[in-house]
């Protein structure tokens, strides 16, 4: 076999001799005037979602929001904190849609069952 002689490089994260690894990419930075801003990782909403597809789900949006939901966990952890956000932002919009869906059918419900027991 032949060698090109080309180094091949991986970015591995840093570690320090105790064994600590430096903070994940959305932990921010000092600035000039050396103060710690720390960006809070995005929100990936799984419990929420997680509820609403066991416990209130119209149209199999609870599902889709737990997919989403998990989708922004995933590209969290990958470091991607764009795609988390977005797909974090997408899984709370659908469940906040299934909410409202879920609280119109509950007073749906009620208002039917309330005027046919009337007569």
């Amino acid at each position: 076999m032949e060698s090109s002689g080309a180094a091949v490089s991986i970015a591995m994260p840093l570690y320090r001799k105790d064994g600590a690894s430096q903070p994940p990419p959305y932990a921010g930075a000092r600035g000039a005037a050396q103060r710690l801003d720390i960006l809070l990782p995005p929100r990936d909403f799984v419990l929420w979602s997680f509820f609403n597809t066991v416990f209130c789900n119209p149209c199999c949006l609870g599902f889709l929001a737990l997919v989403f939901s998990i989708k922004a966990r995933d590209r969290k952890v990958l470091g991607d904190i764009n795609g988390a956000h977005s797909y974090g932002k997408t899984a709370r919009n659908l469940n906040i849609a299934i909410v409202v869906l879920s609280i119109i059918f509950i007073i749906l419900v009620i208002t039917l069952f309330a005027t046919i027991h009337k007569h």
